[in-house]
């Protein structure tokens, strides 16, 4: 299950009757969200129906989503509730930075899906590689401040994970043989 939340949809009535939904006119939602989100995921874990769940937000609450996410984990499945990638708004170098450090600072950033996409494009590609990029600047520069081991190896297979193992894992897809 994938939540995404925070956004004000088609506010703009003169040109959502000219050009129709969907076409530009959104914002981002300063609604609270925590004891709502926090009441549904809790039923969820209480019928046993919570499954794999990809937090994302329109607003940037990414602290919000990283305590919420700790609190659904069962060490039955790696990750279960994952604080999503940066999205929409958020999807640029200051808000995939704010995203990663606090998933680092309060989730498990090795465990991390990485980026994502709703687009079949092309064009998306690039969006991916520019996340990449990201990712490796800032483990990077963790690693030159000495606040993680230099070891590259070590973090490269973090990045790596990130970019492609752990969605593998997670969306239970298969591997493909070489």
């Amino acid at each position: 299950m994938q939540l995404h939340i925070g956004a004000q949809r088609n506010l703009n009535a003169g040109q959502l009757d000219r050009l129709g939904p969907d076409t530009g006119y959104d914002a981002i939602s300063d609604e609270p969200i925590g004891r709502a989100l926090a009441a549904f995921l809790g039923q969820l874990d209480q019928e046993q129906a919570l499954g794999r769940v990809i937090l994302y937000s329109l607003n940037p609450a990414n602290d919000l989503l990283g305590t919420l996410l700790g609190c659904f984990q069962d060490g039955a499945i790696a990750g279960k509730v994952q604080l999503g990638s940066a999205w929409w708004f958020n999807d640029h170098i200051d808000g995939m930075d704010l995203q990663l450090r606090a998933l680092a600072n309060l989730g498990l950033l090795g465990r991390f899906v990485g980026m994502l996409t709703d687009s079949r494009s092309f064009l998306s590609f690039p969006r991916h590689e520019y996340f990449r990029r990201v990712l490796c600047r800032l483990v990077g520069g963790w690693m030159d401040e000495g606040l993680i081991p230099g070891d590259e190896t070590l973090a490269g297979s973090m990045v790596r994970d990130i970019c492609f193992a752990n969605a593998r894992e997670f969306f239970r897809l298969p591997r493909l043989s070489s």
